[in-house]
């Protein structure tokens, strides 16, 4: 089977945006990564393992090429959400598992032997330069992935497999570099040149355990947002007239805004039953509750 075939049968499940990555070692990321760990600009929740970032065969030692898809979930502009675009819908790592399993049954049904294993946001690998090396999109200031048709409002999710698909080529595309990003991002994140302190962006603080520093405290409250932000994307020229998604589970049964009162009247168990399927829940009923009253300037009642 040729990749061409395989981008037809995505098409038909409705995935457009499909590249396919070599298998490295990714030489000129581990540079990236090892500059960025110097200055200290790691989260700590990304692989520790510097090797198992930039070498598929740690995952897979007979893979041959990895196929990337992006999963656009841009439905519009929501007023007074206090949740990030990309949290409307139904869990993104749910909706992309489902698709790319279709993705891998489909190939073990037409190549004798195929062997894939599937990754949305819980492997080692980068998917962001996955993305970049496959062609589906290129790198903005603010170190989103940019795509043609949906700009940087997309999920990344890949298969590394033992087929020997022909890679793609990298976008020759780039970021027009107006520096809006830079200019509005409310946690200072963004230092140009496409390096990011993912300590100071916002979406990482409304997922931040630890205690929240008063700069932090007020960076949240100033935004409005209870968890994610979308103002570097917001205001990037690149996300003007794009197309919406195509997916369903990013259209239907929205939840746009979370209430105060009723977050905390829930059970941590019954935040899990009721909101189980959001990528939102991740982190547990405490840490939204948190924010609410961050956002709202209420006072905890834990005492």
């Amino acid at each position: 089977m040729n990749k061409n075939k395989l981008k037809e049968f995505c098409a038909t499940i409705g995935l457009k945006c499909v590249g396919i990555a070599g298998v490295g070692p990714y030489d000129t990321l581990e540079k990236i990564i090892k500059h960025r760990l110097s200055n200290g600009h790691a989260t700590g929740m990304e692989e520790s393992i510097l090797e198992n970032r930039i070498n598929p065969k740690l995952i897979m030692d007979n893979a041959k090429s990895i196929i990337v898809c992006a999963f656009p979930y841009y439905i519009g502009e929501k007023e007074n959400s206090n949740l990030s675009k990309y949290c409307y819908g139904k869990d993104y790592h749910i909706v992309a598992k489902e698709k790319l399993q279709i993705i891998h049954d489909y190939l073990m049904e037409n190549i004798k032997g195929f062997e894939g294993k599937i990754f949305v946001d819980n492997g080692p690998l980068v998917d962001r330069h996955l993305a970049q090396i496959s062609g589906i999109g290129y790198f903005g200031i603010n170190n989103n992935i940019i795509t043609d048709e949906y700009g940087s409002y997309v999920f990344i999710g890949y298969i590394v497999n033992n087929y020997e698909f022909y890679p793609d080529e990298s976008s020759p595309k780039t970021c027009i570099k107006c520096g809006k990003c830079v200019e509005y991002c409310p946690g200072n994140a963004l230092l140009g040149s496409y390096e990011m302190n993912p300590k100071r962006c916002l979406s990482y603080l409304t997922q931040k355990k630890e205690d929240l520093t008063e700069e932090e405290v007020t960076a949240l409250k100033d935004n409005g947002k209870i968890f994610g932000c979308d103002i570097c994307q917001d205001v990037c020229p690149h996300n003007k007239k794009i197309s919406k998604t195509n997916i369903e589970a990013f259209m239907i049964n929205l939840i746009e805004t979370l209430n105060y009162d009723e977050i905390n009247s829930l059970s941590n168990k019954e935040f899990k039953r009721r909101y189980g399927d959001r990528a939102f829940s991740w982190r547990g009923k405490n840490i939204i509750k948190r924010n609410l009253e961050i956002v709202e300037n209420r006072k905890s009642d834990d005492n």
